[in-house]
């Protein structure tokens, strides 16, 4: 029996990674898509689809629309921003540049009864980003929603399902947002009865039909993702998968042999491989951090293509990408924020039959989930990220040896404090080493030393983020250890940026 899904059809907004997780938080599979043919969307036969927001403008010759035939599938449609404007250019509205830009939240009010509002408050407030707006409805479509710039701020063609709104109901600043979804979900008479269990047995199964006999490479860093990766494809190949953890000398300290460790309780071929000479070689003289982040991903495939050479005639690849990874590194005509070393980072050319990655379209916190349903010990599943990356970019500028080991140890110090304090809710922290040095006293003389940041952020999905309130005396105990015990640091700083319009990471 094919699965329920709702469709997103992506154009290239800089939410619609949320779109897809409102949807799933209401149990209901969810694919995101850019610039499909009717005849792949078709074939994917869903339940619904929702056209997402953009930068563009629907009367601009390089648009993307959606295709008219999409409005003749029967099946529920919601336009959200740029798709909503998309939908009626496309029907036969009229969209027009607003004479009043909104941005930011807005208050919203209903004039009308809808199911896409069932049990929405008349009036709440809304998360507006446009430019662009409905001046005048398809025909048989009414207005449900108003605002006081925008006289269509939201309409349907109820008898057919359609529904349009120009604000985001998938941000949290929406404060209806969640029901919105919810109620598009049952518009779709959808059965809400996607689970994590069903994700994880259909993703063996379909690993199992994919590589049959033939051998596969897993690219083990010891995070949740790679590891959820490897005992997925564990379950479907068997002795077939071979592990491969590759110390590039850009761990934390002492992470290479955590993870070792780790790894010898589980029935899994592991190879360590220590290449930390060879990466840091390759970032000798390399400031700029998408070259960075471009020269590891590359380097990372090559050390896996010769192990592929010694072990014999591997076919396969599996990395732990995570769909944060793919719409940060630019998902069709998505901004690139920055490029992943397992994604956008990848060299041209990749010594291998395919490249596997059976958890690309789940969010972090879906990934934990699948972790504890395949039996993963808690510490694993709850491991703080790690990028893959590494130190080398949580050190702002040229990465060599000796700012390695610092900021090893100044992370070492930060996180033993924060555990010290029995903080348990922060989703990520650590110390990252900024390419600042400035002026300072120790013991009676001057220092020129660098500056270390630190940071901690709160979040459940990992593409938005707020910068976590750490108590002033844990913050106090970390930075005076971190400039008494590191030496060349000077000056400790406290990162209190949100993402955006910052990223967790630093570069």
């Amino acid at each position: 029996m094919a699965r329920e899904m709702i469709l997103v059809l992506d154009f290239g907004g800089q939410y619609n990674q949320l779109i897809a997780r409102r949807v799933r938080e209401n149990n209901v599979y969810c694919e995101v898509h850019t610039a499909l043919s009717m005849e792949k969307i078709r074939k994917l036969n869903p339940a619904g689809i929702i056209l997402t927001g953009g930068p563009q403008s629907v009367y601009a010759s390089d648009s993307l629309l959606p295709p008219v035939e999409l409005f003749s599938l029967g099946v529920p449609v919601l336009g959200i921003c740029y798709g909503a404007q998309a939908m009626a250019h496309v029907l036969g509205g009229e969209v027009k540049p607003a004479t009043v830009s909104e941005y930011g939240r807005t208050e919203f009010e209903t004039v009308s009864a809808s199911e896409l509002f069932k049990g929405v408050e008349k009036s709440s407030v809304v998360w507006m980003s446009h430019t662009d707006r409905i001046t005048a409805a398809p025909d048989n479509f009414t207005a449900t929603a108003t605002t006081a710039n925008c006289p269509i701020a939201a309409m349907e063609d109820a008898a057919k399902n359609f529904y349009a709104v120009q604000f985001h109901p998938e941000v949290v600043h929406t404060v209806e947002g969640k029901k919105i979804f919810s109620n598009f979900v049952d518009i779709c008479g959808c059965k809400r009865d996607w689970k994590m269990s069903s994700f994880v047995v259909d993703t063996i199964a379909q690993l199992k039909n994919k590589i049959g006999g033939g051998k596969v490479l897993c690219a083990l860093s010891g995070g949740v993702d790679s590891s959820v990766a490897a005992v997925l494809l564990s379950k479907a190949v068997g002795k077939n998968l071979t592990c491969v953890f590759v110390d590039h000398g850009l761990l934390r300290k002492n992470e290479a042999a955590q993870v070792a460790e780790a790894f010898s309780h589980f029935d899994l071929n592991f190879i360590q491989v220590d290449a930390g000479e060879r990466f840091l070689s390759k970032l000798s003289g390399i400031v700029d951090p998408e070259r960075k982040r471009k020269i590891i991903g590359e380097e990372f495939i090559r050390v896996f293509e010769e192990v592929s050479k010694k072990i014999g005639a591997v076919d396969y690849l599996v990395q732990g990408t995570i769909y944060p990874d793919v719409i940060e590194s630019g998902l069709g005509k998505s901004a690139v924020i920055k490029s992943h070393h397992n994604v956008g980072g990848l060299p041209d050319f990749v010594d291998f039959k395919e490249i596997v990655e059976p958890l690309r379209l789940l969010f972090k916190d879906e990934v934990r989930e699948a972790g504890r349903e395949l039996g993963l010990p808690e510490e694993i599943v709850s491991r703080q990220p790690f990028p893959g990356p590494g130190l080398g970019i949580r050190i702002i500028g040229e990465v060599t040896a000796e700012k390695v080991k610092l900021v090893q140890d100044a992370d070492a110090i930060y996180r033993e404090e924060i555990d010290k304090a029995g903080i348990k809710h922060l989703a990520q922290y650590f110390a990252a080493l900024t390419n600042m040095r400035s002026v300072g006293v120790m013991g009676d003389g001057r220092t020129y030393d660098f500056a270390i940041a630190l940071r901690a952020v709160l979040t459940s999905d990992f593409m938005t983020a707020e910068a976590a309130q750490i108590p002033w005396d844990v913050l106090s105990r970390a930075a005076n250890r971190i400039v008494n015990e590191v030496k060349g640091v000077n000056r400790v700083l406290y990162d209190c940026t949100s993402k955006p319009p910052a990223t967790i990471e630093f570069e």
